[in-house]
This record gives C-alpha cells, structure tokens and sequence, in this order.
C-alpha cells in the first residue's frame, strides 16, 4: 500500500476516534452518574467534589469502533488476515476491560486482579506477544509476562491525578508509532501500528474532559485497559527488537519512564514505611510535587515533560547510538536525582515513621553505607568516568570506524577509572555536600579533573609509551569528565530552584530595591523562607545600566521613577531594602513614595547574634554540633538568624 495512502487512512482514523471519544464521554458520565458510579472525595484521593467513573467505557467503546471500521474498508491490510494477527490482542485487551469494569462495581481484592492479569497476559504471550532481548527464550517469556503485567499496573497507579494517566498514554502512544515511523515500517506491514493512531484519538479525545478540573474519571476499566494496550503493542514494535542489546533493553523503558519510575518511587516507599504496594494514597510523585509546592496543573505538566524527554531520549536509538548512549546516561542520572528529590518529601503522617527510623540498627547500618563511605557517590563517579572515557573515544574514531581503538580503550579503562578516582579523593571532591554545591566548587572540580587526566597520561606513557593513544581523546576527556562531575553535583541544586521557579508562591508581592550582594541574599531569604510571607517580583535600583538585567531569574524592574507605576502592575505590598548605604535623598523618596502608595517599607539588617542561653534555636544548633552531629543538621538553625526582618508596620509608620 502506498505510504501517502497510508498516512491517510491513519490520519481519518486518528480524528474520528477522537471526535467519537470527544463526544461520547460527557454520555458515558452522565450514564455512570445515573448509576451511581461516582468518585466521592476521600482523604487518600485527590479529587475535590464528586465525580463520575467508568470514563474508560468511552475510551473502549471509541477504539473497538474505530478498529472495526478500519477493518471493515481494509485499511489494516487484508481483512481476514489483520483481523487474525490483531484478534489476541483485541480479545485479551477487552477481558482486561470487563476485569476493571467488574472492579469499578465490586472492588476485586489485589489479588484477584493479580491473578487475572498474569492470566491475559500469559494468553497474550502465549500468541506470540513476546520482548526479544535476550537470547533465551525462556527469558523472554517470563519477562514478557511481566513487562505486560508491570505496565498495565504502572498506568493504574498513575491514574491519580486530572489528565496524568491518559496524558502519559498519548505520549507513550505517540513516540511507539514515531520510532516506527523512523524506522520505516509502514501500517499495512504491522497492523498493530495502525492500531496506534486509533489509540491516541479515543485517548486524547477523553483527555479533553479528563484535565483538570476533571468532569470524569477514566476508573478502573480504562487504566488497566490502556496500560494493557499499549504493552502488547510495544512487544510488536520495532521498539522491543531493534539494534544492539543496550538500546533493545533500554528504549522501551525510555518509552514508558514515568510509568515505571512512579511505580519503583511508589514501591519503596510504601515498602520503606511497611504500607501495602496495592492500595491507593497520596504518596505518587504527582503528589510530591504538589507538596513541594506546585498546583496539580503544573504538577501534571512537569510529569508530561519527564515522559516526552524519555521517549525523545528512546527515539535516539533509531538516530544514532552514541547520541542514544550520551543521553540515556544523562536521562538516567536525571531520573535519579528527579526520584531521590521526591523521595524525600514528606506525604505520610508525622507519627508514621520508616523501617530505617523504626530499626536502629538498620539506621546506623544505612548512614554508615551511604554518608560515611560515600558508596553512592563513587559508584556513581565511577559509572561516569567509564562513560565520559567511551564516548571521548567513539566521538575522536567516528563511531570506532578504526578497529584498534576499542582495544585500547578496554586496555586503558582501568588505569584511567585507577588515577581518576584516586584523584577525586586527593583534591577533596568526597568531602562536599552535593546540595550546598555552588559554582565556587568549580575550581576544586577542575583541579581534581585535571589531576586525573595528568596522572593517567603520566601511567599510560611510562606503561605503555603511549603508543596508539591520541591526544585528542584525552583533551575530549577531560571536558566530559568536568561536565559531568559538576553537573551531578549541581544536580540537586539545580533540581530544586527548577521546582521552586514552578511554585506559585503565596505572599505579599514584594520589590527588592538593590541590585546587588545584598539584594541576592535577600532574594535568597525571600525564596527560601516562607514564614516571611513575601514573594519577589523583582529588583529595582538607583543604577540605570542595570535595568532589564537578571539576577538569579529576577528581572531589575526599574528605578526609583518607576516605583509607581510597578506598585500598580504587580499589586507590590512591600519594598525591602537591601542596599547597606542610600542617601538621604533616595532614603526620603522611598519613604513618600511608600506612604502615598500604601506600601510597606522594610530594611533588611545581616547580622550575627551570639549564642545565649535564652535562644532555644541556637542552643539547639550548638547542641547539635556538640553531638558530632553533621554540618547539615546546624547550618539551618543559624541560617535563619542570619537576615533579621522587622515585624510589618503600617504604611505611616515606615523606617529606614
């Protein structure tokens, strides 16, 4: 069949099934509320008012539709034979259906609902729906029953949220037919591919009434159906048998990242503080987010993003492997951090504590391994040390088009990984606390890079006479090496202003006049210290040059003479003052325009207090210290004496 064909019947497919499930869904939840099938707001969901179930009805209906239409006109192919390789999937994707559908009416046990899972997709495998990563077939067997169980589950659990497991499917959805689609194979050569454009109309067409706020709920019946779909379409995709080893394992877990991270982030945890896996909670990283501060909307979107960059990251192995491998080693390490940074808000309640809190030993045994040995972090150098060597050397030989060259890179990986960690350890990098890193610790990271390099080429010249090495390859090593030892340090940092940027902050909207030091430690203290109540607009100063410049994301508004007009356009409350000297002149203009405006005038005074007995903060941060506590257990109580801003005052009672 001709590809524009082709791409055409895919393109009528895709828009029907959306304009069906665009229309059929608002039916479906007025039906599921005559039924009585609403979600009513409980203390471990998220949903506010009641709201309507069985949404995966609509998504169901709308796709076995729109599969048996492109049947019917021989859009997939011959007819009998297209429906003879799709009808296991058709079949087994709609017992898992009734499977959520019985759930949503009788609340199957997790058991149960195990059971039955592990029986379709043994069916499913059984007709040929396999992963072939490895050469046992044994393996693959096993491991594709539990890659179509593991996602069926993943997009159930991600259902906790407006739009989040829906949106997630589309994406999903979208990059399995775009790696397909790079790879040239055409519709009427794989009928499941065309099944992909069905999927994402009757998906997206239900999102529309599925984003926040919600008028329906996908329920039961149309996550494990979507989680179930797109797994056995994935076992007949390109996706799952393409290329080397590496990018045949790794690409679909690209694919699905966010499905499978929530469900891991999900597992330990609930583990960690002895809950069970199978009930619901509060505890997904949608959830997190929203803790740290985010709104469910841009809670939702930042998990879009997360999938979108896996699947562009998946698409690469179609492209060209090195960039596949450079960037799943930057995905994975992101992902990590991503993982670990939520883990660490708190969504349980405070009495409920962890096993590691729970077990004395354990916690003991736990701070030993990971703080005092820093086992994570060598691991973790190691790994990138590895990396940044191979990928200097397949950017320098052109993706190893000279056959010597990966002999000597086996031959000379442990010398190097030898001089380099050695090196870590002389120059101090095991010393610092990755979320304290700031620029400053550039230096330390390019003498400790720079040490590496030196000592490696020093061992190889007087071991090997470097013979064969280029020279190139180290020069290309060095800078790799330095990128990725400070960007893992600067990871967490980096993270966590990101997250910051995307809270919506509640306060008083405040102006910070001083472009300067001391106006980026007040900003800080704004930011970071919520008890103020005051959210930053933005700088203003007595400079002109300055205006239009940023600091640190924060744009210099103006000066003096725009103080009014920036009061009325951004509803400004209060002016904090950093700059340490004014004149009185600049001083008295403040001080009318405040007072004529309404605005509350505020000097920001750094200081440090002594240590009283009369300070139970400070006797506390003292007391730490004496207890060899850790550096990161006292700075916060200090920190917070740091900046001392005065109790508001009203507007005529202004001081400078």
């Amino acid at each position: 069949m001709d590809a524009a064909v082709e791409w055409f019947h895919g393109l009528v497919l895709f828009f029907g099934a959306f304009g069906l499930g665009w229309r059929l869904t608002p039916a479906v939840g007025r039906w599921a509320a005559r039924r009585g099938k609403v979600a009513v707001p409980r203390e471990d969901r998220w949903h506010r008012i009641p709201t309507p179930l069985l949404g995966g009805v609509a998504i169901a209906a709308t796709f076995y539709a729109a599969t048996g239409v492109g049947l019917l006109l021989g859009w997939f192919g011959n007819m009998s034979t297209a429906a003879l390789h799709l009808a296991p999937l058709l079949v087994c994707g709609a017992a898992m259906f009734l499977l959520g559908l019985w759930d949503d009416f009788r609340n199957l046990s997790p058991q149960t609902k195990l059971v039955a899972q592990i029986v379709l997709a043994s069916v499913l495998v059984f007709f040929g729906y396999k992963i072939d990563w490895f050469v046992s077939k044994t393996a693959n067997t096993f491991l594709s029953i539990l890659w179509i169980v593991g996602m069926t589950n993943a997009f159930n659990l991600l259902d906790n949220m407006d739009g989040l497991s829906a949106g997630v499917a589309a994406i999903a959805g979208f990059f399995l037919l775009a790696f397909e689609v790079l790879h040239g194979g055409g519709m009427s050569l794989d009928p499941h591919i065309g099944l992909l454009p069905i999927f994402l109309g009757a998906v997206l067409g239900f999102l529309c009434h599925n984003r926040h706020p919600a008028s329906i709920f996908m329920g039961d019946c149309g996550s494990l159906f979507l989680g179930f779909l797109l797994a056995g379409i994935s076992t007949q995709n390109e996706l799952s048998r393409h290329g080397h080893l590496v990018p045949i394992v790794m690409a679909p877990l690209f694919v699905f990242s966010l499905p499978v991270a929530d469900m891991a982030l999900v597992s330990v945890m609930r583990t960690m503080f002895c809950r069970s896996v199978a009930c619901g909670g509060r505890d997904h990283t949608s959830h997190r987010l929203v803790a740290i501060g985010l709104d469910e909307k841009r809670a939702v979107r930042v998990l879009y993003g997360f999938s979108v960059l896996g699947g562009a990251v998946a698409l690469l192995s179609a492209v060209d492997m090195g960039l596949f491998y450079a960037s799943a080693a930057l995905f994975v390490l992101l992902t990590v951090v991503f993982l670990v940074r939520l883990a660490q808000v708190r969504v349980y309640p405070p009495g409920e504590k962890s096993l590691l809190e729970k077990k004395p030993a354990l916690t003991v045994l736990w701070v030993q391994f990971t703080y005092k040995k820093r086992v994570f972090e060598v691991m973790l150098d190691v790994f990138l040390i590895a990396f940044c060597y191979w990928l200097a050397y397949y950017l320098r030989y052109e993706r190893w088009s000279d056959p010597e060259a990966f002999p000597l890179f086996l031959g000379s990986l442990p010398v190097i990984l030898i001089c380099c960690l050695a090196s870590y350890v002389a120059c101090g990098i095991y010393r610092g606390v990755w979320r304290y890193t700031t620029l400053s610790d550039l230096s330390i990271h390019v003498l400790a890079v720079s040490a590496g390099v030196c000592v490696s080429l020093t061992v190889l010249v007087f071991a090997y006479d470097f013979k064969g090495f280029s020279r190139t390859v180290f020069a290309i090593f060095w800078l790799l090496s330095l990128l990725s030892l400070s960007g893992s340090r600067l990871s967490f940092r980096l993270l966590s202003e990101f997250l910051n940027r995307l809270v919506k902050k509640k306060g008083r909207p405040t102006l910070i006049y001083g472009a300067n030091r001391n106006g980026a430690y007040v900003l800080q203290e704004l930011l970071e210290n919520a008890d103020l109540g005051l959210v930053p607009v933005g700088f203003i100063d007595a400079d002109e040059r300055t205006v239009c410049r940023r600091m640190f994301g924060y744009k210099v508004l103006g000066t003096l003479r725009h103080v009014p007009k920036l009061v009325r356009r951004y509803g400004v409350q209060e002016i904090v003052v950093a700059s340490r000297d004014i004149s009185q002149e600049i001083a008295e203009t403040l001080e009318t325009t405040c007072r004529e405006m309404g605005v509350v005038l505020r000097r920001a005074e750094f200081r440090l207090s002594p240590c009283t007995e009369a300070d139970p903060c400070e006797q506390e941060a003292v007391q730490a210290v004496q207890k060899d506590a850790s550096i990161d257990e006292a700075v916060p109580h200090l920190a917070q004496k740091s900046t001392d801003f005065p109790h508001v005052q009203k507007p005529s009672e202004t001081d400078l």
